[in-house]
This record gives C-alpha cells, sequence and structure tokens, in this order.
C-alpha cells in the first residue's frame, strides 16, 4: 500500500467535503452508495472515469469543510488509490488516513490530468512517468504507514492490542 501507480484525474483548489459527497448522501452507511455520488457537482462523469489504482491530483486545501469520514469513504470505495495534493485540511487528512485511504502532500507538483503517476509514500515521491517529472513529497510517518498497511485505524489497533469491540 506504501507504493502505488495509476491515472491521474486533476481536481482544482479547495475541494471542500461537500463537494467530495453532497450532505445529502451523507446519511447512509453503505460505502458503495457514497462512491456513487462521488465528486458529482464537480464534474458528474468523473466517477464513470475513474478505475480501480486511479490517484485524484488536487491543488491547495483539499478536503476542507466539514469533518465527514464520509468524504475519504467514497473515495476509497471509489477505487482511488492516492490522493495528491499541494496541501490538504488536517481533518480530512488525518481521516483519510484513519479510514485506510493513502493521501500525501506534493506542494510543488504540476500533475496534469490523464497522467501516469507513480507514488511511494515511505521515500516521499511521486514520479509523473509520462513527463518523466519527478516530485517530493512529505514522507509519511512509519505509523501513519502502518496504520494505512493495517487498512485503516481500527484495523490497526486490532492487530496490536489496543481495541476492543463491544459486546
Amino acid at each position: 500500500m506504501t507504493a502505488v501507480s495509476g491515472k491521474a484525474h486533476r481536481l482544482g483548489d479547495n475541494i471542500d467535503t461537500d463537494r467530495i459527497i453532497a450532505g445529502k448522501y451523507t446519511k447512509t452507511l453503505d460505502a458503495g452508495d457514497l462512491a456513487a455520488h462521488l465528486l458529482e457537482d464537480y464534474d458528474p462523469e468523473l466517477k464513470e472515469r475513474i478505475r480501480p489504482g486511479d490517484v485524484l491530483v488536487a491543488g491547495e486545501n483539499f478536503g476542507c469543510g466539514s469533518s465527514r469520514e464520509q468524504a475519504p469513504i467514497a473515495i476509497k470505495t471509489a477505487g482511488v488509490s492516492v490522493v495528491l495534493a499541494r496541501s490538504f485540511a488536517r481533518i480530512f487528512f488525518r481521516n483519510a488516513i484513519n479510514i485506510g485511504l493513502a493521501v500525501a502532500e506534493v506542494p510543488e507538483h504540476e500533475i496534469p490530468d490523464g497522467a501516469r503517476v507513480r507514488v511511494d509514500l515511505l521515500e516521499g515521491t511521486v514520479v509523473d512517468e509520462d513527463a518523466g517529472q519527478s516530485y517530493r513529497a512529505t514522507r509519511m510517518p512509519a505509523v501513519m504507514a502502518e496504520i494505512l498497511e493495517a487498512g485503516g485505524l481500527v484495523p490497526y489497533l486490532k492487530e496490536h492490542g489496543g481495541y476492543e469491540a463491544s459486546p
């Protein structure tokens, strides 16, 4: 999970959680229903173009707005392997890690829509394979990489003896 590659789907700046998944769809626990409405107000056809392993590439302040966990859940369930952005809203970044969605800040990226992208979260490298351009990402702390490898915070805690489900 710490090294992934896929086709880039470019988004702009300040994509808030209401644009990622509209509030009217957040009353379900069905992750598939959430994914079916991913970014539909921003780009109604995007969810049809995303293939398993693809990469969302955004500008500044991705995931700003309300702190709804449904936003990263919708992205992950749609098949996105990693979200790259110049910067993230802190709560979105943490929610993404907690549910097992890989995210990386790449402050200087110029990755275009459709580029083939390779990402190594532990090394902090992002390569636009089409242009042969490399970018430096903020390196993922080891414990966050372990949380991602486990599939999210709850599986990580279960694995490490720090979580007990209530009866």
